[in-house]
């Protein structure tokens, strides 16, 4: 062979041959492509490439011919009624058929898309606009999904000099852009019986005949468009081909390692890993709660095989394995958003950090589903978890630390009758390396908002308590936590005005507000109260306590007459006593936790309440 033979050559192919082959089932995705991922901008971006005409990249197809050497689907949406025989399977450009095709049909659930004719804006200021396309977002009001009313009217878009881009569809449509123009000019059309219906008619069917060739004009030219390709033979071996998707795809726009492990999947097995994770999140649909599930699939796999749970790890992972572990990974992925639950830490958003899940869900590979050594396992576990929650284990290089948590984890688990003095092996259980959080860290933890570890450790203590809201005296559950805020016990303009940080993690209380926002400057109790419909002080103690906020403390706070130095002296007191009041109590529930045990509000309060009177008593 001539080295300087080429080893391929971009096809031309028009954009209306495409829609063709697609329409007719011709051109399908080998089932282990990643699934749509293009946002409204990249869609919108393609969409104005196509209607200016300018150079977009080659697509990549495997020739099919006989037998499909690969699994299928037909691109979203698509499905023929009556399909042809499939000629070719898409390695790369599935993103922008994908895209092309939907827009055409215009079938996407949140967006809309249309194109800008300046022209025909009647609001239009700027006579230099270009053609664009224009998308029209969707959004959920009282269950139900709505855009704009104008949006759905013909004539209004017209009036804005919008048409929808399903109108450059190719094919023959020509009584549906009729039907359209009918309804976007009727305003237009003059009555018969005016004075100038003649002239206005005329007027009305020169703007018709304008908008059409407008359209005509832009239909010709998506669907002329020319989108090369390169092929792959038809002889082409699996191998080969799943090679080539990957590299292809890695030099442009980067596959997800997901992505790639996807392919090595069905190059080994012949089995869709896409199915696989489809079937795992029916039948555990809570595990979504705490992260990507597909993320979620891969470190838990990785530790399964006693790989680190990172890149490294999951590349090297054996992938036939993989799928023989998969009964175990979806056991253990399941056990493991079941155990998080029952520790109400609800989901991604209030998780401390999500290195820990992994090691958890590994490790039930050897817990039992009944009987007492999994009440005993299962205490190791909550240990484990609330530990990498209140020390600094995994704030750095968490992988390999991970790593190493669950190995020590697992070589205890193996032994039923293990004791107490073999927990030392577990590095985030060795205190004297990895000393819990105290009263200072936590007086000093942020806003749990973010994404501080110890901050978001302080709002689980308080979900793990039951944080009642305030306003409903629901306790905290996964779905009532998701129409709570995060929201200042001492109000923000109060502490601001004395120069005080306010976002801090023991300032912060899970709730839901139902009145006016905009209160300001008000002491912490009123301005509870007027957030919140109290109830008898009793109730409203007992809310409080909950969230491990002393309602003592806040009935002393009172700041209606001070300002300047006198206001930040008492402010400052009484803040700082409230923090470090609150942290105590955070302090005894993480230790209780991290010994395994399931604290309750009465044994805390009762505690600290003891503890408080003694201190009390040796000061004076």
């Amino acid at each position: 062979m001539n080295i300087m033979h080429q080893s391929s050559k971009a096809q031309d192919r028009a954009l209306g041959v495409w829609f063709q082959n697609i329409q007719q089932g011709m051109v399908k995705l080998p089932r282990f492509q990643r699934f749509e991922a293009w946002d409204r901008g990249r869609i919108a971006s393609f969409l104005n490439t196509i209607i200016n005409n300018l150079p977009v990249g080659v697509t990549l197809a495997l020739e099919v011919a006989g037998l499909e050497k690969f699994e299928s689907r037909y691109i979203a949406t698509s499905d023929p009624t009556t399909p042809g025989a499939v000629t070719q399977h898409l390695l790369d450009g599935q993103q922008r058929l994908t895209a092309f095709w939907r827009s055409m049909h215009n079938n996407y659930e949140w967006e809309t898309f249309f194109v800008y004719l300046p022209q025909f804006d009647e609001n239009d200021n700027q006579p230099g606009s270009d053609i664009e396309i224009r998308c029209i977002p969707r959004w959920v009001n009282k269950h139900q999904l709505r855009m704009p009313r104008w949006a759905e009217d013909p004539a209004q878009c017209f009036r804005r000099g919008l048409i929808p881009v399903s109108l450059l569809r190719p094919g023959d449509i020509a009584t549906e852009i009729d039907s359209w123009l009918n309804d976007a000019t009727k305003h237009l059309e003059p009555d018969d019986a005016a004075a100038d219906a003649l002239a206005k008619y005329k007027t009305y069917t020169a703007t018709r005949e304008k908008i059409k060739t407008e359209i005509t004009t832009l239909r010709e030219r998506v669907t002329h468009f020319n989108l090369p390709y390169l092929s792959l033979p038809a002889d082409t071996s699996k191998d080969v081909a799943l090679q080539v998707f990957i590299n292809m795809n890695t030099n442009s726009k980067p596959l997800s390692l997901y992505d790639i492990i996807v392919a090595e999947v069905e190059s080994v097995a012949e089995r869709s890993l896409h199915a696989l994770e489809a079937s795992l999140t029916e039948k555990c649909p809570t595990a979504g709660r705490y992260g990507n599930v597909s993320d979620l699939i891969l470190s838990t796999s990785a530790l399964l095989q006693e790989k680190l749970p990172n890149t490294r790890g999951m590349i090297e992972m054996d992938k036939k394995q993989l799928l023989d572990n998969w009964p175990k990974l979806e056991r253990g992925l399941e056990r493991m958003a079941s155990f998080l639950d029952r520790q109400r830490v609800f989901d991604e958003a209030r998780l401390p950090t999500n290195t820990a899940l992994a090691v958890i869900a590994a490790t039930y590979e050897l817990i039992p589903d009944h009987g007492d050594f999994l009440a005993k396992a299962e205490r190791l576990l909550r240990r484990y978890l609330w530990s990498a929650f209140f020390t600094d284990r995994y704030e750095n290089t968490a992988a390999s630390r991970a790593f190493a948590d669950f190995k020590a984890l697992k070589s205890i688990l193996k032994n039923p009758d293990f004791t107490e003095s073999d927990l030392v092996s577990v590095p985030v259980l060795n205190r004297s390396e990895f000393p819990l959080a105290d009263v200072d860290s936590m007086m000093a933890a942020g806003w749990p908002k973010a994404a501080g570890i110890e901050a978001r450790a302080i709002l689980a203590v308080t979900t793990y308590l039951g944080a009642i809201d305030f306003a409903d005296h629901q306790i905290a559950t996964y779905e009532s936590i998701q129409k709570r805020e995060y929201h200042h016990v001492f109000p923000d303009a109060l502490l601001a005005e004395a120069g005080i940080t306010s976002y801090l993690a023991l300032n912060c209380a899970l709730i839901t507000w139902k009145t006016n926002r905009m209160i300001g400057r008000k002491d912490p109790l009123e301005y509870l109260q007027e957030r919140v419909q109290w109830a008898d002080e009793n109730v409203v103690r007992e809310r409080l306590k909950s969230h491990l906020i002393s309602f003592d403390l806040l009935s002393r706070a009172h700041y209606a007459n001070l300002e300047g130095d006198a206001l930040k002296h008492k402010l400052v007191g009484d803040f700082n006593n409230f923090l470090l009041d609150r942290a105590k109590l955070v302090v005894a529930a993480m230790k209780s936790l991290t010994e395994g045990n399931t604290p309750t509000l009465e044994s805390l309060w009762a505690e600290h309440l003891a503890n408080t009177t003694a201190n009390s008593q040796l000061t004076v």
